[in-house]
């Protein structure tokens, strides 16, 4: 019998990816920005289909199905009731989003297909946090586990939390936009002079040097915090609603100051700013986790959306929190969403079992993405004109223990390379976390 191949896709907002299963197998994952070297890229993840279409060995129009990580009509409509809900205010924001919308996302079938070569099997949907808990149960260790998704928006869900079993899983509740703990942190982004879904690592890389001293002020003013981790944002202090910045003149005079100009000298205040949206971030998660602990009575969590790539916080969760193990999808963003509609495709809608789950790693360390032989590393260098030297064996062990020695940096490339963040957003600490059983 001949294998069944599932195509799974994130695109159009940022983090765009491809994912292939084969049989249920995880056999290729990638983002686009991989091969176009645009940070965030949001285009259609193209180099990364044809990528995992080489991979497989096969072309799309050998592919079963194909799955979209998201509904983009139910993301219109709350785009929709959103300006209506503000109208006249927001008119500029709706005027850029509009044609884009007209032009393309609503047209997702016909972007899909025409991208794949005309691809005409099956093409389905998901909803944005569904693709986000299939991508954190799916691949875990866990026969059975919790599921805490947390990230800035879906269609409507900003957040969610249910329990997978075996080989399915439902989601219970949902938090709602505009009440959104990744857009509260996002909001920091922007006001610390960062990119937004860009530069959230940085403010969590920042936090350190600087002291909780707006903690206060923000759960005063912006967040209303209810004991199981729920929250209801002012939105008198964000601009997200109706224009084209994450935060306003209210928010500007409550901290002291306009947002930083990006690339300007950092201050104590903004380092003051990360540490005390960190420590409120972190006091959110784990009043959620005890929540979806307590209602579901669970031993194990597993997490996604791109808060979960907040490694401190998981840390956090990890020592304090009343779950005994962690998982958390490695490419927790959307990105991710590619691999968890491609699994909800072959859990769910074929009804095919997990199979050798206790035990197991199914994102296979991550090493998802393209590699290179050595041979095609130096015919690079080569071509380039670098000065380069080229050490094998024990010669490249010990050379690379002396720089080590030396305090020097060393950069690695071996292998395939890794699908999702582990950068500073996710770290070495992430790593420990994922599957990690407390003491």
């Amino acid at each position: 019998m001949s294998p069944r191949y599932v195509l799974g896709l994130s695109a159009f907002y940022h983090d765009s990816a491809a994912c292939l299963l084969r049989d249920g197998e995880i056999i290729a994952a990638a983002q686009e920005e991989r091969f176009t070297r645009k940070k965030g890229d949001a285009s259609f993840p193209l180099e990364a289909t044809r990528y995992c279409l080489a991979v497989g060995g096969i072309t799309a129009s050998e592919l079963d199905f194909v799955g979209f990580y998201d509904k983009p009509l139910l993301k219109f409509e709350r785009i929709l009731e959103t300006y209506l809900g503000v109208a006249p205010k927001g008119f500029a924001s709706f005027r850029m989003a509009g044609p884009l919308w007209i032009k393309e996302k609503l047209f997702m079938d016909r972007e899909i297909r025409g991208a794949l070569g005309g691809y005409r099997g099956e093409l389905l949907y998901a909803e944005h946090h569904e693709s986000h808990a299939a991508s954190a149960f799916f691949p875990s260790p866990f026969e059975e586990a919790a599921i805490l998704t947390v990230d800035g928006v879906g269609e409507w869900a900003t957040a969610s939390f249910g329990v997978g079993k075996r080989n399915d899983f439902e989601l219970f509740e949902e938090l709602h936009w505009p009440d959104s703990l990744g857009l509260l942190y996002s909001a920091f982004t922007y006001f610390t002079g960062f990119k937004v879904n860009s530069g959230e690592y940085k403010v969590m890389g920042l936090a350190p040097y600087g002291e909780p001293r707006y903690v206060d002020v923000i759960r005063r003013e912006l967040v209303d915090l209810r004991e199981d981790g729920s929250f209801t944002l002012n939105q008198k202090y964000f601009n997200y609603l109706t224009g084209l910045t994450m935060t306003n003149g209210a928010f500007d005079k409550l901290f002291g100051g306009p947002p930083r100009v990006p690339e300007s000298k950092l201050t104590q205040r903004e380092m003051d700013l990360a540490r005390s949206v960190q420590v409120v971030c972190e006091e959110i998660l784990l009043r959620m986790a005890c929540t979806v602990q307590r209602e579901t009575g669970m031993e194990n969590l597993c997490l996604a959306g791109g808060v979960a790539l907040n490694c401190v916080a998981n840390g956090r969760l990890l020592r304090e929190g009343p779950f005994r193990r962690l998982w958390i999808q490695p490419a927790a963003g959307d990105a991710g969403g590619a691999l968890g509609v491609a699994q909800l495709i072959w859990h769910r809608y074929c009804g095919q079992p997990r199979i050798g789950v206790a035990g197991r790693d199914g994102m296979k360390g991550a090493y998802l993405g393209p590699e290179f032989s050595p041979q095609e590393i130096e015919a690079y260098l080569r071509s380039q004109g670098a000065r380069y030297q080229r050490l094998e064996g024990e010669c490249l062990r010990r050379h690379v223990a002396t720089l080590l020695a030396q305090e020097k940096v060393v950069g690695w490339f071996d292998g395939r390379m890794e699908f999702g963040h582990w950068g500073p957003a996710a770290s070495s600490a992430t790593r420990a976390v994922r599957a990690c059983r407390r003491k």
